[in-house]
């Protein structure tokens, strides 16, 4: 099967090592070590929901992509890749916000060149928040899975047969979803029916404003607040967005700030304020450092300066 090829150049600060590092250790993925510096995966393309199969590697400043399968000659794959690996945001604001910030100062120190990982689309963030919901990441992730052993296609990528987690068409032609109880079952295929009207999708989330998109995505079967905040963000890749609805990163804020655990909400809400126009990275550096993932590289590179544009 013949690949598709093109180059990313980051604006910004990127080191694809360390965001392998974090697949490695994200449970949303499963994604076993491989021993070097390559990423390969496959998702299903929201253009037409088919599976594609994708190559990164970095060489100096530009990000080489192949991708292949039935999805790939679709015009918006780039972008699509682009916004999984945060790459369609100019970041050269970090250093503006680490001078006002030191406390994103040093979590920039510590992991130079790492940006925000994405869900492969908003529909697998949905279906993984759905998953979570009453269960913990690790029966979450084996549910996961086994959707995708059952009725996700095969894209082959140096060699490697990948299986991609299927398409909202495949969830909704399937008789039932393994391991999945029904309530759950019942709430992916409503998502599966919102990402097939383009509700869903990542392209039409980032058209909205964030207070649009939220309530939208809150319209949905099974999405809560904590639910739209983690699509939203981590999956259609919003660069600027701050939630309260997220323990985890309020605890990850408390602790990194010294607030006190009576603190109102409003004093997270205006202590982000300082990580605009990319506080959603931050809050994603902020909980990957204390978190479930913590954001290493098995073979640092020197994170180039950010590129000042005149």
């Amino acid at each position: 099967m013949s690949a598709r090829r093109f180059s990313i150049e980051p604006v910004g600060p990127f080191d694809l090592s360390r965001s392998i590092g974090f697949l490695e250790s994200w449970p949303a993925t499963r994604r076993p070590a491989e021993g070097d510096d390559v990423l390969r995966f496959t998702y299903c393309a929201e253009h037409d929901w088919q599976p594609v199969g994708v190559r990164v590697a970095q060489a100096g400043d530009q990000v080489e992509v192949a991708v292949m399968g039935p999805g790939c000659d679709e015009e918006s794959v780039p972008a699509q890749v682009a916004r999984i690996l945060s790459l369609d945001v100019d970041s050269t604001g970090i250093d503006d916000i680490a001078a006002r910030d030191p406390i994103v100062a040093r979590l920039v120190a510590d992991s130079p060149g790492l940006r925000p990982v994405c869900f492969w689309s908003p529909w697998e963030a949905a279906c993984w928040a759905v998953l979570t919901q009453r269960s913990s990441m690790r029966t979450a992730s084996m549910q996961k899975q086994r959707i995708a052993d059952a009725y996700g296609a095969v894209v082959t990528v140096d060699g490697r047969e990948l299986r991609a987690f299927p398409g909202p068409r495949e969830v909704l032609a399937a008789p039932s979803l393994p391991s999945v109880d029904p309530v759950r079952t019942t709430r992916i295929r409503d998502l599966a029916t919102a990402a097939l009207d383009d509700t869903l999708t990542a392209a039409t989330l980032r058209a909205m404003p964030t207070e649009e998109a939220l309530a939208a995505l809150q319209e949905l079967p099974g999405i809560g607040a904590f639910s739209a905040g983690l699509v939203l963000i981590r999956g259609a890749g919003a660069p600027d967005v701050f939630t309260t609805s997220e323990p985890r990163l309020l605890t990850a804020v408390r602790t990194a700030y010294g607030l006190s655990e009576g603190a109102a909400l409003d004093s997270y809400r205006d202590l982000a304020q300082r990580w605009r126009p990319l506080r959603s990275w931050v809050s994603f550096w902020l909980r990957a450092a204390t978190g479930y993932a913590t954001p290493v590289s098995r073979s640092p590179r020197r994170a180039d300066p950010p590129r000042t544009r005149r």
